[in-house]
């Protein structure tokens, strides 16, 4: 408890004791409400645990800001950190932050009103989240592996990313189209098709996986696409994605906007 001497009573003493019954009411605030995508433990990753030699955090925003480049698993050291990121509120709060954004800049361009208006939205950690497949597998720690997670597709049962969804339902108010371009095989078409539709996205113009023919790395494959939807007569208004190979390469769109992703890195 804290006593203040009426004696020694002054202004600097009220506006102390003022920000400590704030902080307390803040913490206790977050404490009681929970923002997670699923009911796990609300753990903090923006503050972590110490690792010798290695910044997690620094590692993180290394990725986030494109320097650290093809790499194929996250340092085991940063397991730990980047599960506990995924799961937290820091996850939510950043991926927020980008669709907040998105939703500023959509009311800005006059729409044609031809239905040619276009949004690039990416699938997966985009608007479905693998969050539970690879919380079973190190949060991108572990190797890669295509049998593990293609099963975990077929399952059809991945999440809608809240903030995405948000922007998703914006879009279409304002009359513009949703086309989704993501890294899946055309044999998942099916599953991903039930997938989305119980996720809640109901409504699209076009919705493109990888054929057979599609080669080449993931820039070139959503490039290509994209250049056929403008050669088709659509204006990509915006482009999001959780990979820099979502938003990078040709025929990008007016306007690109990242998402959070530290658990895997797609060239």
């Amino acid at each position: 408890m804290l006593f203040i001497s009426t004696k020694h009573y002054n202004m600097g003493g009220v506006v102390l004791v003022l920000w400590l019954f704030l902080f307390a009411s803040s913490v206790h605030l977050s404490q009681g409400i929970s923002h997670e995508i699923h009911l796990l433990r609300p753990l903090h990753g923006s503050g972590g645990h110490h690792v010798p030699g290695l910044s997690c955090l620094s590692w993180r925003l290394g990725v986030e800001t494109h320097n650290i480049i093809e790499w194929s698993t996250v340092p085991q050291a940063c397991e730990s950190y980047v599960g506990h990121y995924m799961l937290g509120r820091q996850y939510r709060k950043d991926s927020r932050v980008v669709v907040y954004e998105a939703l500023a800049y959509v009311q800005g361009p006059r729409l044609a009103g031809d239905g040619k208006d276009i949004w690039v939205f990416d699938v997966d950690e985009t608007v479905l989240s693998n969050l539970p497949y690879y919380a079973n597998y190190g949060f991108g720690a572990d190797a890669f592996n295509s049998t593990t997670f293609n099963i975990w597709v077929y399952e059809g049962k991945a999440p809608a990313l809240p903030e995405s969804f948000k922007l998703y339902k914006k879009l279409l108010s304002l009359g513009i189209k949703v086309v989704f371009i993501t890294g899946r095989s055309e044999a998942q078409r099916n599953v991903t098709t039930e997938n989305l539709h119980n996720a809640g996205f109901h409504t699209w113009e076009k919705l493109i996986l990888r054929g057979s023919s599609d080669t080449g790395t993931a820039v070139v494959y959503k490039s290509n696409a994209r250049k056929k939807l403008e050669k088709s007569g659509y204006r990509i208004v915006g482009n999001i994605g959780d990979q820099w190979s979502d938003i990078l390469g040709t025929n990008v769109g007016n306007r690109t906007f990242k998402l959070p992703d530290p658990m895997y890195y797609i060239s």
